[in-house]
């Protein structure tokens, strides 16, 4: 399972590089040119958007014990993808402005602060996202973490009943083998009676015998 992160990792060092660099190159150019780097850019945007849906599904599937190590990779990966958005989006910024000031002339100078005012809108939106995002992932790992203690409980909940009727079948084990003894020792006990008994009418048996014995002579 990890195996597969990582090579979605390479992935996406791979293509963030390239994209970081046609960035940079999107202020230089001009035109159609200008326009299909843009293009480009998006759809590779697109791709690493994918790779860190698939990059969240597998770290979803590492144990527990190891996830947290992934987590923090994963949320780097997300903080750079945030990066680049928003550096792809003032050079298209830049670009617009380009075009316009080409068309309109001087008078696109003044649209500058309704573009700044849009920027930090647009950034609030991406924070605001972001915290959504982190929320549901927060949520996603709590149920699963509280259906893995209630796995183990309802576990421990079946070891304690085989417990109890154990102890259940013990009891009435020794119940039982306590009753066995008691009557056993009753025996004993009658047995010792009878013995000091029979013991009794011999030696009385004896002394008259030879009472009469002396007494006849």
């Amino acid at each position: 399972m990890s195996s597969d992160f990582e090579a979605y990792e390479q992935d996406f060092g791979t293509i963030t590089a390239e994209i970081t660099n046609k960035i940079g190159r999107i202020p230089k150019l001009s035109g159609e040119e200008k326009t299909q780097l843009v293009l480009n850019v998006d759809k590779q945007l697109e791709e690493v958007r994918e790779l860190l849906e698939q990059m969240d599904l597998e770290v979803r599937e590492i144990p527990i014990q190891s996830r947290a190590m992934y987590n923090s990779r994963l949320k780097s990966y997300k903080q750079e993808m945030e990066k680049l958005e928003k550096d792809f989006k003032r050079s298209r910024i830049a670009y617009s402005d380009e075009v316009r000031n080409e068309l309109l002339g001087d008078d696109a100078s003044s649209s500058e602060s309704q573009r700044a005012h849009l920027l930090d809108n647009t950034e609030k939106l991406e924070r605001s996202s972001r915290r959504l995002e982190a929320g549901y992932q927060i949520a996603v790992e709590t149920e699963q973490v509280g259906q893995e203690i209630l796995g183990n409980l309802h576990s421990d909940r079946e070891k304690i009943q085989r417990a109890r009727e154990r102890l259940r079948e013990t009891d009435a084990n020794l119940g039982k083998s306590s009753r066995i003894l008691t009557g056993m020792l009753r025996r004993i006990i009658q047995n010792r009676v009878l013995v000091f008994i029979l013991g009794a009418i011999i030696l009385l048996t004896i002394i008259l015998a030879i009472y009469f014995n002396v007494r006849g002579h």
